[in-house]
Protein backbone atom coordinates (compact mmCIF):
# COMPACT_ATOMS: atom_id res chain seq x y z
CA UNK A 1 0.00 0.00 0.00
CA UNK A 2 2.58 2.39 0.89
CA UNK A 3 5.21 1.32 -1.64
CA UNK A 4 3.21 3.28 -4.46
CA UNK A 5 2.82 6.34 -2.72
CA UNK A 6 6.31 6.41 -1.53
CA UNK A 7 7.67 5.88 -5.23
CA UNK A 8 5.01 8.01 -6.40
CA UNK A 9 5.75 11.18 -4.35
CA UNK A 10 9.93 10.63 -4.59
CA UNK A 11 8.87 10.18 -8.20
CA UNK A 12 7.41 13.54 -8.57
CA UNK A 13 10.33 15.93 -6.87
CA UNK A 14 12.97 13.93 -8.55
CA UNK A 15 14.28 17.09 -10.65
CA UNK A 16 14.07 19.57 -7.56
CA UNK A 17 15.34 16.68 -5.04
CA UNK A 18 19.05 17.82 -5.22
CA UNK A 19 17.91 21.94 -4.58
CA UNK A 20 15.87 20.87 -1.51
CA UNK A 21 18.00 19.84 0.63
CA UNK A 22 20.84 21.83 2.79
CA UNK A 23 24.01 21.91 0.71
CA UNK A 24 26.04 20.19 4.38
CA UNK A 25 23.69 17.27 4.36
CA UNK A 26 25.73 14.13 3.89
CA UNK A 27 27.95 15.63 6.25
CA UNK A 28 27.30 13.19 8.90
CA UNK A 29 27.32 10.41 6.29
CA UNK A 30 30.50 11.26 4.60
CA UNK A 31 32.11 11.79 8.89
CA UNK A 32 30.79 8.18 9.13
CA UNK A 33 32.36 6.90 5.96
CA UNK A 34 35.77 8.17 7.37
CA UNK A 35 35.70 5.86 10.21
CA UNK A 36 35.13 2.47 7.76
CA UNK A 37 38.03 0.24 9.09
CA UNK A 38 39.23 -1.30 5.41
CA UNK A 39 37.74 -0.85 2.00
CA UNK A 40 34.70 -2.37 1.18
CA UNK A 41 34.81 -4.87 -2.39
CA UNK A 42 31.20 -3.47 -2.25
CA UNK A 43 28.76 -1.27 -1.42
CA UNK A 44 25.11 -0.56 -1.39
CA UNK A 45 23.88 3.13 -0.71
CA UNK A 46 19.70 2.76 0.31
CA UNK A 47 17.23 5.35 -0.77
CA UNK A 48 20.37 6.59 -2.69
CA UNK A 49 18.02 9.09 -4.27
CA UNK A 50 19.48 11.38 -6.87
CA UNK A 51 23.06 9.05 -5.96
CA UNK A 52 24.95 11.72 -3.79
CA UNK A 53 25.65 8.85 -1.28
CA UNK A 54 26.51 6.54 -3.85
CA UNK A 55 29.02 9.11 -5.17
CA UNK A 56 30.64 9.83 -1.49
CA UNK A 57 30.96 6.51 -1.42
CA UNK A 58 32.33 5.31 -4.18
CA UNK A 59 35.17 8.62 -4.03
CA UNK A 60 35.88 7.51 -0.49
CA UNK A 61 36.62 3.75 -1.71
CA UNK A 62 37.91 4.18 -5.07
CA UNK A 63 38.22 0.22 -5.57
CA UNK A 64 34.58 -0.60 -4.19
CA UNK A 65 31.77 -1.49 -6.97
CA UNK A 66 28.74 1.05 -5.55
CA UNK A 67 25.46 0.10 -6.21
CA UNK A 68 22.50 2.75 -5.81
CA UNK A 69 18.85 1.05 -4.80
CA UNK A 70 15.95 3.40 -4.62
CA UNK A 71 12.27 2.71 -5.29
CA UNK A 72 12.05 5.72 -7.42
CA UNK A 73 12.65 5.05 -11.13
CA UNK A 74 13.06 8.81 -11.37
CA UNK A 75 15.33 9.42 -8.70
CA UNK A 76 17.26 7.18 -10.12
CA UNK A 77 17.38 8.72 -13.76
CA UNK A 78 18.46 11.63 -12.09
CA UNK A 79 21.50 9.83 -10.41
CA UNK A 80 22.39 7.75 -13.51
CA UNK A 81 22.50 11.53 -15.43
CA UNK A 82 24.52 12.71 -12.53
CA UNK A 83 26.82 10.39 -12.55
CA UNK A 84 30.47 11.78 -12.90
CA UNK A 85 32.54 10.03 -15.46
CA UNK A 86 34.87 9.25 -13.46
CA UNK A 87 32.78 6.76 -11.47
CA UNK A 88 30.97 5.74 -14.07
CA UNK A 89 32.20 2.49 -14.38
CA UNK A 90 31.62 1.50 -10.73
CA UNK A 91 28.45 2.60 -9.78
CA UNK A 92 25.20 0.86 -10.90
CA UNK A 93 21.83 2.88 -9.95
CA UNK A 94 18.84 0.13 -9.35
CA UNK A 95 15.37 -0.01 -8.41
CA UNK A 96 15.26 -1.74 -5.24
CA UNK A 97 12.70 -2.28 -2.17
CA UNK A 98 14.62 -2.05 1.21
CA UNK A 99 11.81 -3.88 2.69
CA UNK A 100 12.92 -6.96 0.02
CA UNK A 101 16.21 -6.23 -1.33
CA UNK A 102 17.13 -8.50 -4.90
CA UNK A 103 20.63 -9.35 -3.08
CA UNK A 104 22.52 -12.36 -2.24
CA UNK A 105 22.77 -12.57 1.55
CA UNK A 106 26.32 -11.24 2.45
CA UNK A 107 26.61 -9.44 -0.72
CA UNK A 108 27.86 -6.22 0.87
CA UNK A 109 30.75 -5.01 3.14
CA UNK A 110 28.99 -1.70 3.68
CA UNK A 111 25.38 -1.04 3.40
CA UNK A 112 24.75 2.72 4.17
CA UNK A 113 21.03 4.82 4.80
CA UNK A 114 20.84 8.52 4.31
CA UNK A 115 17.27 9.88 5.69
CA UNK A 116 16.20 6.27 5.10
CA UNK A 117 13.62 4.03 7.42
CA UNK A 118 16.20 0.97 7.93
CA UNK A 119 14.69 -2.38 7.15
CA UNK A 120 16.48 -4.47 9.49
CA UNK A 121 16.32 -8.05 8.57
CA UNK A 122 16.82 -7.75 4.71
CA UNK A 123 20.15 -4.90 6.26
CA UNK A 124 21.56 -7.91 8.44
CA UNK A 125 21.15 -10.47 5.28
CA UNK A 126 22.74 -8.48 2.42
CA UNK A 127 25.33 -7.22 5.05
CA UNK A 128 28.57 -10.04 5.07
CA UNK A 129 29.98 -10.61 8.18
CA UNK A 130 32.21 -8.12 9.58
CA UNK A 131 30.58 -5.56 7.43
CA UNK A 132 29.58 -2.19 8.39
CA UNK A 133 26.03 -0.33 8.44
CA UNK A 134 25.79 3.72 8.25
CA UNK A 135 22.89 5.32 9.51
CA UNK A 136 22.89 9.35 8.79
CA UNK A 137 20.44 11.47 9.53
CA UNK A 138 21.01 15.10 7.89
CA UNK A 139 19.02 16.83 10.33
CA UNK A 140 19.70 14.67 13.01
CA UNK A 141 16.82 14.23 15.21
CA UNK A 142 14.99 17.35 13.51
CA UNK A 143 14.95 14.65 10.22
CA UNK A 144 11.79 14.05 8.59
CA UNK A 145 12.83 10.09 8.72
CA UNK A 146 14.65 9.87 11.80
CA UNK A 147 15.27 6.80 13.88
CA UNK A 148 17.13 7.74 17.71
CA UNK A 149 20.29 5.69 17.96
CA UNK A 150 19.42 4.21 20.55
CA UNK A 151 16.82 2.36 18.74
CA UNK A 152 19.40 1.98 16.01
CA UNK A 153 21.46 0.05 18.66
CA UNK A 154 18.73 -2.30 20.12
CA UNK A 155 17.59 -3.30 16.64
CA UNK A 156 21.17 -4.27 15.14
CA UNK A 157 22.35 -5.90 18.49
CA UNK A 158 19.98 -8.27 18.52
CA UNK A 159 20.95 -8.78 14.24
CA UNK A 160 24.61 -9.75 15.82
CA UNK A 161 26.09 -6.13 15.80
CA UNK A 162 28.55 -5.47 18.16
CA UNK A 163 30.35 -2.30 17.50
CA UNK A 164 28.50 1.01 17.32
CA UNK A 165 29.99 4.59 16.55
CA UNK A 166 28.03 7.92 16.88
CA UNK A 167 29.00 10.58 14.40
CA UNK A 168 28.03 14.47 14.61
CA UNK A 169 28.46 16.54 11.55
CA UNK A 170 26.97 19.75 10.35
CA UNK A 171 23.26 19.82 11.48
CA UNK A 172 23.26 16.44 11.48
CA UNK A 173 24.18 12.56 13.34
CA UNK A 174 24.77 9.50 12.26
CA UNK A 175 25.57 5.96 13.39
CA UNK A 176 28.41 3.40 12.13
CA UNK A 177 27.71 -0.43 13.73
CA UNK A 178 29.61 -3.02 12.71
CA UNK A 179 28.51 -6.65 12.38
CA UNK A 180 29.82 -9.34 13.88
CA UNK A 181 32.52 -11.52 12.27
CA UNK A 182 30.80 -14.83 14.11
CA UNK A 183 27.78 -14.80 11.94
Amino acid sequence: FFRPLIRKQFDAIATQWDTMRDPDHLAPYEAALQAVDGAPARALDLGTGTGQGAFAIARRFPEAEVIGADLSERMLAEARSKTPPELDNRIRFERGDASALPYADGAFQLVAHANMIPFFDELARVLSPGGHALFAFSGGAETPIYVPHERLRKELSRRGFVEFADFTAGNGTALLARKSDRI
